[in-house]
Parts: structure tokens; sequence; C-alpha cells
């Protein structure tokens, strides 16, 4: 196939962008980019995608991720952290079953792909959430995926003793063991698309002689590991009652650190935090909505760009980020970001789409096969309609696609050289299906939770 008269954010070691250019894709993978009269006439025969007025650039990659939360969207709205936790989500999540945990991820799926986001990174799969069911998910949508089965053996949070829905609770050897099979049928499916990582809990959920497990057995595995980290100020108690001086210095005492480790938040870390990242290769998942929805902080980005970190984006849940439009929260991460440091400078357009494409490539393993549009290189493209009145004029379509568009500009997206949507519509998941049973699964979790939920205003 080739994407003709279309403008390329190609994300290569230059960032050129192409006017009028084409991409030629064979296979799986990208085989020719260009301007338009240098790629047409060496694919003789190659259907065509005519894409004047639209912008090609790489998929999205939103390293933070909770399938299961998007069929509870909106049940915790204006709660502080440990009340959206302790009051809504854990309750409405430890009363799923696993057919709801493979509803809520098709849902959050279905969201994705309309939005852009080509890959992603779950952060805590718990086991009653099914793990199989999941992965089948993920492989019939067509997007690549580094699912988080969870990790843990107490239900506290930081220093809050018992804090965990019994819903939620898991006992340490079991879900390890889980774990480990779920690696063992999983790791690689899909042509590949599916890796399985360890999920740990963030400091407080997990003993310190199991965090030592994991990071062991990752290593041995080859395994990725994810994990909340310095999301809110309790988590920096936990860590100096510990023993430790921050979270950070915590997870690198156990072996949790290194170049396949994603730590999402991190919004309370610092210099020596940033300097254990940088050195060890692990990379922070950015989560600017969640974070300001929770009111948990503001992520010093800008400081952590600046010493070195791999620093990418992620969504969170549909409790504290209402959507998993990754696209519309490219403007919120650099808006935070000029506001924390006062300098409209800091976080400009560039980096944050840098952090939702190259940085998310290198967070999951995958920098040499996707996160730009260069030859050789996996076809995960999306195409933009530049041809909407909030996207005109564009006198530069970064800037553009970062501050005023959404994932609703996204009328096409191909990963791993097929199509999966296309004038809008997913292509490899029955859309009308997976929100009717969403509706009506939804009520049905809330009420053997015990909770009411609606409107706060009078419904007449």
């Amino acid at each position: 196939m080739i994407f003709d008269d279309v403008t390329v954010i190609t994300m290569n070691p230059r960032r050129e962008i192409i006017a009028h250019g084409a991409v030629a894709v064979v296979g799986s993978r990208i085989a020719a980019v260009g301007k338009r009269g240098d790629v047409i006439g060496r694919f003789p025969g190659e259907p065509t995608t005519p894409a004047e007025g639209r912008v090609l650039m790489p998929g999205l990659i939103d390293t933070h991720v909770h399938t299961a939360q998007a069929m509870i969207r909106g049940c915790a709205d204006d709660l502080g952290l440990l009340e959206w936790l302790g009051e809504r989500v854990w309750v409405m999540q430890g009363n799923y079953t696993a057919e709801d945990g493979r509803a809520s991820a098709a849902l959050c799926v279905l969201e994705m792909i309309k939005s852009g986001t080509t890959a992603f990174v779950e952060s805590m799969l718990a086991e009653r959430y099914g793990f199989d069911g999941v992965a089948e998910v993920v492989i019939q949508s067509g997007m690549r995926a580094a699912i988080g089965k969870i990790v843990m053996d107490l239900p506290s949070y930081a220093k809050t003793e018992g804090f965990m829905h019994p819903g939620m609770v898991e006992d340490g050897r079991t879900s390890v063991e889980n774990t480990l099979a779920a690696f063992d049928r999983w790791n690689g499916a899909g042509d590949g698309r599916l890796q399985v990582w360890f999920g740990p809990r963030t400091p407080g959920g997990v003993s310190l002689e199991l965090y030592d497990r994991i990071g062991a057995l990752a290593r041995e595995r080859g395994m990725g590991i994810t994990m909340h980290l310095s999301e809110v100020q309790e988590d920096l108690q936990y860590a100096r009652a510990a023993g430790y001086r921050s979270p950070a210095e915590l997870a690198m005492a156990h072996g949790l650190l290194g170049p396949r480790t994603v730590f999402a938040h991190c919004v309370w870390t610092d210099e020596e935090d940033w300097e254990l990242f940088r050195r060890t290769g692990a990379t922070v998942s950015h989560n600017p909505a969640s974070n300001a929805k929770c009111a948990s902080g503001t992520a010093p980005v800008h400081r952590m760009l600046k010493a070195g970190v791999n620093v990418t984006l992620g969504c969170d849940g549909g409790p504290s980020n209402n959507a998993y439009d990754l696209i519309r929260d490219l403007r919120l991460a650099s808006y935070l970001g000029s506001l924390r440091e006062g300098d409209p400078t800091v976080v400009p357009a560039e980096s944050v789409l840098e952090m939702a494409t190259l940085n998310g490539a290198k967070a999951l393993g995958l920098a040499d096969d996707v996160g730009s549009i260069e030859p050789g290189k996996k076809a995960d493209l999306i195409l933009i309609d530049m041809n909407k009145p909030h996207l005109v004029p564009s006198w530069d379509p970064v800037s553009t696609i970062a501050y005023a568009a959404s994932g609703n500009d996204v009328d096409t997206v191909m990963i791993d050289g097929k199509i999966v949507m296309q004038g809008r519509k997913v292509i490899t998941l029955d859309e009308e299906a997976i929100l009717e049973e969403a509706r009506r699964r939804a009520p049905a979790v809330a009420e053997r939770a015990g909770l009411r939920l609606g409107p706060r205003w009078p419904v007449v």
C-alpha cells in the first residue's frame, strides 16, 4: 500500500516533515519514504491511498493504561487518589468477573485505536480480570501491548494497612506463578505484538522480599517491569519509613530499575532519582491528566528530560482521566510543564510528540521497529484528517496536532502493515457489540459493589 500526496511527520533523526510525500508499505514494514515523485514509480501496481490534506505520522504509544477501568469511567470524579481508590475504584474492580475484564479491555482497546494509539502498556492486570480474555482482545484488535500482570502480597497502600478491597487482594506466590504462566503462554503471541511483563504494586503493596524476587525473575526471563512510583506524597513517607531516601532508591535497592522498566507518574521525584533513571535506562510514564484530575501534583517533566530521562506519556484510566485519547493529552503535558516552570518554552509541541512516539517505542524495547516513519521499520501509522475547522489553518502540523487535534481527527490506523481502522471504522472489532456489552455490564458491576452512581444534580 502507498499513502500518496500526504504530509509526513517522519520523527526520523533529522525530524523531517515531508510535504506532498508518499510512504510505501510492503508486508508489515515501511519500504520507502520520500517525495511522491520519488516513491510512486518504484512500486507499480501497489494499491494507493490518496491522502491530500492529511498528515501521516507514527502511531502513538501509551505507556500507562488500566484496561479494566474503561468500563468504570466517571465513577470516581472529584476525589483525591486515596479516596478515589478506597471508596470507588477498587470497590468496583473488586466486583469484576473475568467477563467484565474482557468487556472493559475491548472498550479500552476500541477507544485507543479510534484515538490513534497503536501500542500500550497495561500497568496492573489483576487475576480476577482474566488475563487470557484480555490477551485475546488485544490480539484480535491488532494492537501491540505489554501487559503487566499484577504481583502483590500486601493489601496496603503506602503506610495505610488493609486498605485494598478484599476482591482485589492476591497472594505473592500465586501472583508470581500466574505471571510466569501468562508469560509462557502469551509472550510473543500475535506475530510478536504481545509482551507479558511483571506489574507489581507500588511500594507498600509489595514486600521487599517479593520485590527482590520480581527483579531477579525479570532479569532471568528477560521480562519488563511496570509499576506506579512516587505518585503521591504518601509514597515518599512510606519509603522513608522503610529506610530509603525515596521510592526510586527503594526500587533500585531491590533490583527493579533497568531499560525494561516503566515507572508511572514519578510526580514526587528529584535530581537523585532522575540520575538513577538515566543511569539504568528506566522510563518514566508521565500521566498529566490523571495527576491533575486527582490533584496528585505536577511531574517535573522538563527537568527529567533535561537530566536525560526517557519520559513518555500515559492516559492512565477511565476514572482518573475519563478518556484514553493520547492526542488530547499532548497539549496538557505541554501546558502543565510550562505552568510548573513558569516558562512556555520548556515542553514544546515537538517534545510531547517525541514522548508519545520515539520515547514510547524505547520504553517497550521497540526502538528499532516503531516510533518513526523510516524504511525498514514496522508500519505502525496513523492518518490524521486536517480538513477540520479547528485544524485550519495549519502553519506547523506538529503544533496543530499537539495543541488543537483530538483522537476524533484520526481517520486511518495501520499496525504491523495491516489496516485496523479506515474512515473511522474499526475493522478488527465489532464496535456496536462492544458498546452494548459495556452498557449492560457496567451497572451490574456497580450494583454488586453497592454503589449508586449518577448525576449530583437532580434528574427530572
